[in-house]
């Protein structure tokens, strides 16, 4: 591995480690950097893994640190989450992504017209259902996006955000903390699949790690300390530039080619 390889490959993961803590989407850029030097779209899908799992686990830790983590009710959305996982993982193996790409796109656009119409929803918490005990409907709707999250994971954060702060009520930066806590206990398991179908580079990941490590440390303490309005409107960008790419009116390996 040469120079450029690892300086493309820290700057790739620094952006989706930023991106991915504060808002969700990230990954197009660390999916996009993995492909474009070479690795076949499953493996890369897999690598990705590695650094997601050291990131969320960096993030939690400063969310925790810094006392705006649910980590109970965190925990619990989580294992429906972990088990749907799995099965994502199994089908991303083998499964064509184009088509599930563009129906992200379409969620992500129509979450992004549910910030802008209502945007008081997200910034301020609801505490009759951050009260509640989970529900039978939230298992399954955690499920669903468990399967989601280890079939692809590009946008996953847009439907946790989406699912936690909806249906569980708590403000953007909680939802936040809780989003990657989720992330951090269902990734492991779904790298155990990729691991095990020969599916993961691990001096790509490993090495991408280190940028996606320093973007989530440097983006959970932004995120505390800026609030909620701030990572509404980095939501708000993310979900523009991410819809943008996912329809191909962006493309990223084709920039960074250029770039080159």
């Amino acid at each position: 591995m040469g120079w450029f390889e690892i300086i493309s490959l820290t700057i790739a993961g620094f952006l989706a480690g930023f991106i991915n803590t504060l808002a969700g989407g990230g990954s197009v850029i660390s999916l996009a950097m993995l492909m474009f030097l070479g690795l076949p779209a499953t493996v890369a899908n897999g690598t990705n893994r590695i650094a997601i799992a050291i990131q969320t686990f960096t993030a939690t830790a400063s969310f925790r640190h810094q006392k705006v983590l649910d980590t109970k009710k965190g925990f619990w959305l989580a294992v429906p989450a972990a088990i749907g996982s799995l099965l994502g993982a199994w089908i991303a193996v083998d499964i064509n992504e184009e088509i599930f790409e563009k129906a992200v796109a379409i969620v992500m656009l129509f979450m992004l017209f549910a910030i802008l119409y209502n945007p008081e929803k997200w910034i301020k918490e609801q505490k009759h259902l951050i009260e509640k005990k989970i529900t039978i409907w939230q298992v399954l709707l955690f499920f669903v996006i468990g399967i989601y999250g280890g079939f692809i994971h590009v946008g996953i954060g847009y439907f946790l955000l989406a699912a936690i702060v909806l249906s569980a009520g708590y403000e953007l930066v909680k939802a936040n903390a809780i989003k990657v806590l989720i992330v951090l206990l269902y990734t492991p398991f779904t790298l155990v699949v990729f691991i095990l179908n020969g599916s993961v580079n691990w001096t790509y990941g490993l090495v991408m790690t280190v940028g996606n490590v320093l973007g989530a440390f440097i983006a959970a303490r932004m995120a505390v300390s800026r609030g909620a309005s701030f990572v509404k409107w980095v939501i708000v960008a993310v979900i523009l530039v991410t819809s943008a790419h996912l329809f191909d009116l962006i493309d990223f390996s084709k920039m960074m080619h250029n770039l080159k």
